[in-house]
């Protein structure tokens, strides 16, 4: 198999500004590599995610995992959990489990996966380090109209106009 081409944009840079929060894990690094639970083959597991600087008239939050590097045009959605309450400011490592108790009226889109729940980092054997962008952003509403059966794709284009700020965390990975 070729996996020979160029290293992906981060999407976030190409995306309309927004005010930034802070987002950070006991679990994930800035740019260092991300530990084997959050590998699909080995614990499957979310990583804790903790966030502050959250903006006056959130009413939700929405959650996402992200790999641009992945050998398709669209990249691959490893996770994206919405409707978290405007009060919650973390998650503990596992929430993304498919039977995790979620605040509130919270769920999870189906991820590029198939299921809808927290999808570890699984890139090509061989193939360079991927990038694992988690995201945590502040909405103004807690239904942008959209429900678990959405496309992770789909969410985001509809939530474009609720938007108040968004954080980002990267990890890599490498098989």
């Amino acid at each position: 198999m070729n996996l020979q081409r160029p290293i992906a944009p981060n999407p976030y840079d190409h995306l309309p500004q927004l005010p930034s929060m802070t987002l950070v894990s006991e679990d994930v690094v800035e740019g260092a590599p991300l530990a084997t639970a959050q590998a699909y083959d080995g614990g499957n597991t979310s990583p804790q995610l903790s966030w502050h600087d959250v903006p006056e008239g959130t009413k939700s939050f929405v959650v996402t995992c992200f790999d641009p590097d992945a050998p398709t045009p669209s990249g691959f959605w490893h996770w994206v959990l919405v409707g978290l309450p405007a009060d919650t400011r973390s998650l503990p490592a596992g929430a993304g489990s498919a039977d995790a108790a979620l605040p509130g009226s919270a769920y999870m889109l189906r991820n590029d996966y198939g299921s809808n729940d927290f999808g570890g980092a699984a890139p090509p054997p061989g193939d360079h380090p991927h990038r694992y962008i988690f995201a945590v952003y502040a909405v103004d509403t807690d239904d942008f109209g959209i429900g678990p059966s959405a496309s992770c794709a789909a969410a985001h284009f509809m939530m474009l106009g609720h938007q108040l700020a968004r954080g980002t965390l990267t990890g890599t990975y490498q098989r």
